[in-house]
């Protein structure tokens, strides 16, 4: 699959998405630090670059109502996404990387 967009692409949509998240409930910067423990250094760094590290950007998520989604990240494909019966009976859970 060809990458159509990249990490840096995605970083700045999600701290605009998160921005205008935050604007919607009426927060300030100062109000959502707080209630995130998310020092507001970080959250206006985070509105203005993207950059913040996973635990909070979690913490924003949960303050937001949008820590659900996290949690189907990774999720395996829904069994409709493969394309015949023999790549059902040949998934199975890795234990292991190889390289």
């Amino acid at each position: 699959m060809i990458a159509t967009i990249t990490p840096y692409e995605i970083l700045i949509r999600i701290a605009k998405r998160a921005k205008e998240k935050r604007l919607s409930l009426n927060l300030t910067q100062e109000t959502l630090s707080d209630r995130s423990g998310v020092s507001l250094g970080v959250l206006k760094k985070f509105e203005r670059t993207g950059k913040i590290s996973f635990e909070s950007l979690l913490k924003l998520s949960l303050v937001l109502d949008a820590l659900e989604e996290f949690a189907e990240l990774f999720s395996p494909k829904p069994i409709e996404s493969y394309s015949s019966l023999n790549q059902i009976l040949k998934r199975k859970s890795r234990q292991r990387g190889r390289k």
